[in-house]
């Protein structure tokens, strides 16, 4: 089958630093389900694992977990799938990635395809949805109001991927008022367009841009990204007694400044429950599920900003550079495979 991978880190500049490859054809076991990829989006996730390098030297890695996709077979344990249903899903961390013709996956933590999205527009949701759904209903726990807080989200980084999905879900599902941040007049347009009541500017201190909204302070803040340059004003604005959480990786960080307030601080990472086998792992099917029938509903909206193309090495490093350039808004599909593909 035809794959796309690499064997050694490199920056993305270098051809090699992502090629096309045939690998063979994998067979499901177990709960696994066997799917035909039609289209993967990519993630920052993507860009910080090709900076690893495969556990095996001189072995292909293959990267991708947000797929959208065909069941072409299904594992002996597996029951919540048959052949020709359409799926999408984000796969697992410690697993062979997306980027390939066919891809295993625990069924447990795949969707059923939106009806009405086009695979391209499916295959945008997964990754961002379960994250913001996991942040804002486990662990920021936002239908638990703040006493005296401002009944409000900031979310940092509202035209990203995470952002785009988390501003829609908050302001379909709560009665938060939700304030993102962004710093060009194209990506505040896409987060207004997604649903925020107020864009603040994100070069600007933050406490003095809500302090500004005259919203009051926020009682929630979701920090998707530049985490570490944000923290004393992200300390500053938030109520007292709030909740904080966010999904970067910043090199270290101090959350005394949080200790006046009281502020909780939560660290979202989508992967958890497939890596650890958690007792709830079939939640993030039924995450993704429900997920699926918001969007049919009219609810959702998919977060596509783009399709690169077909689902190959020079499309997935132009996808990897512009990611890596974080100046994307929504999320970057690749969908289809070159005509040359075979199975």
């Amino acid at each position: 089958m035809k794959a796309i991978g690499f064997r050694s880190s490199l920056p993305v500049g270098d051809p090699a630093s992502l090629e096309d490859v045939d690998l063979p054809k994998p067979e499901p076991t177990g709960r696994d389900i066997l799917v035909r990829i039609d289209a993967v989006s990519v993630n920052p996730v993507d860009t910080k694992m090709r900076m690893r390098p495969p556990a095996e030297p001189g072995s292909w890695k293959v990267l991708g977990w947000d797929a959208a996709g065909t069941v072409e077979a299904v594992g002996p344990e597996a029951a919540l799938f048959a052949k020709g249903d359409t799926v999408f899903y984000a796969g697992a961390l410690g697993r062979p990635g997306t980027n390939a013709e066919f891809h295993l996956v625990d069924e447990r933590i795949v969707g059923r395809k939106p009806a009405s999205l086009s695979f391209a527009e499916a295959a945008a949701l997964p990754l961002t949805a379960i994250t913001a759904w996991e942040t804002l209903f486990d662990r920021l726990d936002v239908r638990k109001p703040v006493p005296g807080a401002a009944n409000a989200l900031l979310i940092i980084g509202g035209a990203g991927g995470v952002g785009s999905i988390t501003t829609q879900l908050a302001r379909k599902l709560t009665d938060l008022t939700v304030i993102t941040t962004a710093s060009r007049p194209e990506t505040a347009e896409w987060s207004r367009g997604l649903g925020a009541h107020h864009v603040i500017d994100h070069t600007k201190p933050l406490s003095a841009e809500i302090e500004r909204l005259g919203v009051g302070r926020p009682a929630f803040v979701f920090s998707t990204t530049n985490t570490d340059q944000h923290l004393g004003e992200i300390a500053e604005l938030i109520a007292p007694q709030g909740r904080f959480a966010l999904i970067d990786d910043p090199a270290s960080l101090d959350v005394s400044p949080f200790k006046a307030k009281s502020v909780s601080t939560h660290w979202e990472f989508m992967f958890t429950r497939s890596m650890f086998a958690t007792a709830d792992i079939a939640e993030q099917g039924v995450l993704l599920n429900e997920v699926s029938r918001l969007v049919d509903a009219g609810t959702l909206k998919t977060t596509l900003a783009e399709v690169f193309g077909t689902i190959s090495a020079e499309n997935l490093r132009r996808a990897h550079a512009l990611i890596e350039s974080g100046r994307a808004k929504g999320k970057i599909v690749l969908a289809g495979w070159p005509a040359a593909a075979t199975s």
